[in-house]
């Protein structure tokens, strides 16, 4: 096995106490001593500090010097109005295939004369080729190397981070920002991966380790590993790429339609154009066969990824299959995410998951579990 890469702030960690594990190709905290419930609990009270440097983080810069360029060289891989962002605005977007499948999710950022990208750990090094593969012809692929990535999630993240950096009070969810600081100029973002209010920082090297401890010498912060990422992120029914989403999911079925602006479907001004584009505005004017839900089940016990779904207490086909499961700390519940077929993917319908060969009552639940927190 190939050693495991390690973030800028793995000392950190280990001094924190936290348990390591591998992940993404990283040696990366699950939790710390407080344990993943209380983690959990905290980033919805306070504020949580999350180390997301496995991610990748790419600039694509207009060889023509205009950001439109770019942005439209970029909707030819995406189904997202990229042109329609504004500068100093983000939007979700996701890199499909010919066939409409999901090869990642990630954010793009518009910052003026190039745009910003983060995409997931596990897909960095094929989203790096797509780009430079379908692109180069048109913008300058930067891959960043030199920068780490934290996350400060939570109620109480304004607060904590406007000790450091007092423009970060009037930011709005999905506004970014470049601000020079004691550690090095941030690149930060109002958004996140908890349902919370709070700011992801592209942060250099050289200060990745201050910033980290400055955020986490204030009372209101506490370390936050990937098990209350993963707890946190489910709650607020946020998709986990090689989850619940993949290339074997369309945008469409992944109940993702919501990230398709107008002007890319069918009779929008720049329809189409993007890998998979026909079955995908297929499915958005005539339906899918299967459905991305959530589920909360009847007990105590949650329901895993890879467990089956029926629609019957017994016999019968499956009819669909949990991708995400977990106990919700802010909930007080177990609850899921899966796919179903569309004719049961109506909230409140009664459906049963098989749990060590006994079939457990389920309800299909709008999603998400609890309602975002974020700061409009």
């Amino acid at each position: 096995m190939d050693e495991l890469l390690k973030t800028g702030l793995h000392d950190l960690h280990l001094r924190l106490g936290a348990r390591m594990v591998p992940f993404a190709g990283y040696d990366m905290p699950v939790q710390y001593p407080a344990g993943v419930m209380k983690e959990h609990l905290h980033c919805r009270a306070a504020a949580g500090l999350f180390d997301v440097s496995h991610m990748g983080q790419v600039i694509l810069r207009p060889k023509s010097g205009d950001v439109t360029d770019a942005a439209r060289a970029l909707e030819t891989l995406i189904p997202v109005n990229v042109i329609g962002v504004a500068e100093g605005r983000q939007r979700y977007a996701l890199f499909t295939d010919e066939a409409g499948g999901i090869l990642d999710d990630f954010m793009v950022a518009n910052r003026g004369d190039h745009l910003f990208l983060v995409v997931n750990a596990g897909c960095k090094e094929a989203d790096f080729a797509h780009l430079r593969a379908k692109l180069s012809d048109t913008c300058e692929i930067e891959v960043i190397t030199d920068r780490g990535l934290l996350a400060l999630q939570g109620p109480q993240a304004e607060d904590a981070l406007a000790r450091l950096v007092p423009d970060v009070a009037a930011m709005r969810f999905m506004d970014v920002i470049s601000v020079d600081t004691l550690f090095g100029e941030l690149w930060i973002s109002r958004s996140g991966y908890t349902g919370e209010d709070g700011f992801e920082i592209s942060v250099p090297d050289a200060g990745a380790m201050g910033l980290a401890e400055a955020l986490l010498a204030m009372d209101e912060v506490e370390p936050i590993g990937l098990g209350a990422r993963d707890s946190l992120r489910l709650e607020s029914g946020l998709c986990l790429y090689g989850n619940d989403i993949d290339t074997t999911t369309t945008p469409i079925e992944a109940a993702l339609t919501w990230a398709i602006q107008k002007a890319r479907r069918t009779g929008g001004e720049r329809a189409g154009g993007f890998p998979g584009a026909d079955k995908i505005l297929q499915q958005i004017d005539g339906g899918t066969e299967r459905r991305r839900v959530g589920m909360l089940p009847v007990g105590r016990a949650p329901i895993r990824p890879g467990i089956d779904l029926f629609a019957a207490e017994a016999g019968g086909e499956p009819i669909g299959k949990v991708t995400s499961g977990a106990f919700g700390p802010s909930i007080g519940r177990p609850m899921a995410m899966g796919y179903v077929s569309t004719a049961l993917a109506t909230p409140g319908t009664a459906i049963y998951a098989e749990l060590r060969g006994k079939r457990v009552p389920v309800t299909v639940t709008a999603m998400p579990f609890r309602p975002p927190s974020v700061k409009r």
